[in-house]
């Protein structure tokens, strides 16, 4: 494939288990893609190899992110709030976790802010097409994942989406279930909508298989 033909893809969150997955598998498809990364670290770009095509930049503030998007095919944003557990859990105790957020990485910040920060960029810089990968269970208020640290990150993952589905850019949007560390390409995948899957036994995805599908709908839909 020509130069000019290749899909120039962009993964933030590329630091990240799932977004290590994503880089990983477009590195490996050089004829087909131009691969970057973006971390919010020297060292998770150490992590994942230091290549001069690893950008370091904090979602949360816009003009950090911009040289990384200019110039790309399409996004693929894989960034997220973690919560962390509190200190002093012990599971031997029949505890259950605490959680809490870093400050300054509530869900509001990086799953809204910096998810609009992307957008934006993207859409400034002509990017053809979005891929966001969010979470099952946005259409319940009451999901536990919205009281983890009190940080309503369900809530604030849809915001962004809703923001997406505004913007006027081709994207896609994918709702993944529990994230396991699993063999890909082994299992059917099921699709849904509005949570209708929550109501199976099918809850869950390898992360390979969600990197996978982030990669084939990047190159489809232009």
């Amino acid at each position: 494939m020509a130069e000019s033909e290749k899909s120039t893809v962009l993964v933030t969150g590329a630091g990240g288990r799932t977004g290590q997955i994503v880089y990983k598998k477009l590195k490996e498809r050089p004829n087909q893609y131009v691969a970057r990364g973006l971390v919010r670290t020297d060292e998770s770009k150490q992590n994942i190899g230091a290549a001069d095509d690893v950008f370091v930049g904090d979602i949360r503030h816009a003009e950090s992110i911009v040289p990384a998007i200019q110039g790309i095919d399409a996004l693929i944003i894989l960034t997220s709030a973690v919560p962390q557990i509190k200190p002093g859990f012990d599971p031997t105790k029949g505890q259950r976790p605490e959680f809490y957020f870093d400050d300054g990485a509530y869900p509001e910040q990086v799953d809204w802010i910096g998810q609009k920060n992307q957008i934006d960029a993207a859409k400034a810089a002509g990017v053809k097409h979005i891929v966001l990968v969010g979470s099952m269970g946005g259409t319940d208020l009451n999901h536990p994942l919205n009281s983890l640290g009190n940080g309503n990150i369900l809530v604030w993952k849809r915001k962004a989406e809703q923001y997406l589905a505004d913007s006027g850019i081709p994207y896609t949007i994918i709702r993944a279930g529990g994230l396991q560390d699993k063999d890909g390409g082994l299992r059917e995948l099921l699709v849904g909508k509005d949570d209708e899957l929550l109501q199976t036994e099918t809850r869950t995805i390898t992360r390979s298989d969600v990197a996978e599908v982030c990669i084939q709908v990047s190159y489809f839909y232009y």
